[in-house]
């Protein structure tokens, strides 16, 4: 383990890096040949990674769950992203926004998620609403003590799984003194609720997690499942999307370190004019690169989980962090692949799938562009004239 981390540090990263290699990377072909998990094997790794200890690490004690802070998750997040998403995903992390539970949601919605009685999935993203959050037109009417709502989600993680929703809708307009706003608000919606309607779709990456289309019509929720209060649906969101790009960043370390170890371990074996090729250095500057990179991502997820510890992280620190923990795992996995050659292109090998899964990684906690935006406005406002 790096000298970075603290005794704690290194227990949990150790910990989690035996479980995810003796329970979960077992089952990645049958993940990636079926696109799904099946039921025994999801329940399975379930009630292991409950009894284990590494189920909701992220959810306060006082409530069943681990309880770790920012700087202890991150460690466990670099070792679930040396496995396929879709296994590492059955260890659940609850959304943290879960956290704004209170009165009878704790026991309906928060508790249940903790102990894997329930599962939620998070629904922001639209047809024509991704990176531009703010434009989403799934509206909630009040009618008495309901919410009606009507639209569609995209792109929505573990829908299929789910047993209710982490819902964000337009409720109203608000006069700000920058013009009228969408009044963004956040509901729990049990899945079950009529009207509800979930699709897959079919993804390159990340198989067996499913994303989907959620579509709502005439869906009746009672206000007093609203998240957080009315209008604050981003306001108590701003917690999990830091959180996610920073752990974000945590699980491309691990997928980028076992792609650069295949690369490095085919280096040194695989002979071309009479030598190593790890010996040649179009080879071994690759290698190099490699472990550059992924050494200064760790650094950035660190010192990213610190501040989060200290409520001190910035959107612009979140992003970088996000930006280049993304892009690094895209040049890994790309450049192991082209050490391996037509071997790396080949299913008997993981690294065509890692390539695949790296390449989301630069879309969905905000695109490449978008967080270079945040980060380039943050500069110019800080050396404004």
């Amino acid at each position: 383990m790096p000298p970075l981390l603290s005794d704690e540090q290194t227990m949990i990263a150790e910990g989690v890096r035996a479980f995810v290699q003796a329970e979960l990377q077992p089952h990645e072909a049958l993940v990636e040949k079926l696109d799904s998990v099946p039921d025994d094997l999801f329940r399975e790794i379930q009630k292991k990674a409950i009894a284990a200890g590494y189920y909701a690490l992220n959810m306060p004690e006082e409530h069943g769950g681990g309880g770790l802070n920012a700087s202890q998750r991150c460690v466990a997040e670099i070792e679930f992203g040396r496995t396929s998403r879709a296994l590492a995903v059955i260890c659940n992390r609850p959304a943290p926004i879960l956290k704004s539970c209170v009165g009878d949601q704790i026991e309906t919605y928060l508790k249940p998620v903790i102990t894997g009685e329930r599962w939620e999935c998070f629904a922001l993203t639209e047809p024509g609403a991704g990176s531009d959050a703010r434009a989403i037109t799934t509206r909630a009417v009040r009618d008495g003590d309901d919410f009606v709502i009507n639209g569609t989600k995209q792109f929505i993680t573990m829908a299929m799984r789910a047993d209710f929703i982490i819902l964000f809708a337009v409720t109203g307009i608000d006069s700000t003194p920058k013009g009228e706003s969408k009044r963004i608000t956040a509901f729990l919606v049990d899945k079950d609720t009529p009207g509800i309607e979930v699709t897959p779709l079919d993804v390159v990456s990340n198989r067996g997690m499913k994303s989907c289309i959620i579509s709502f019509t005439d869906v009746r929720v009672p206000a007093r499942n609203i998240l957080g209060g009315e209008g604050n649906g981003f306001g108590i969101a701003k917690s999990w999307i830091f959180s996610g790009r920073v752990m974000l960043a945590a699980n491309c370390i691990g997928l980028a370190e076992r792609a650069m170890k295949i690369a490095a371990e085919w280096a040194n074996t695989r002979t071309a004019f009479g030598q190593p090729i790890g010996r040649f250095q179009g080879t071994a500057f690759k290698l190099a690169d490699m472990a550059m990179e992924i050494h200064a991502t760790r650094l950035m997820v660190l010192d990213g989980a610190a501040k989060m510890d200290a409520g001190t992280i910035t959107q612009r620190e979140a992003s970088q962090v996000n930006l280049f923990g993304s892009e690094m795992a895209g040049r890994v996995t790309d450049n192991a692949l082209q050490i391996m050659g037509g071997m790396g292109i080949t299913k008997d090998m993981p690294l065509e799938r890692f390539w695949r899964d790296a390449r989301v990684e630069r879309i969905w906690e905000g695109t490449s562009e978008i967080h270079r935006d945040i980060i380039s406005k943050d500069v110019l406002r800080e050396f404004a004239a």
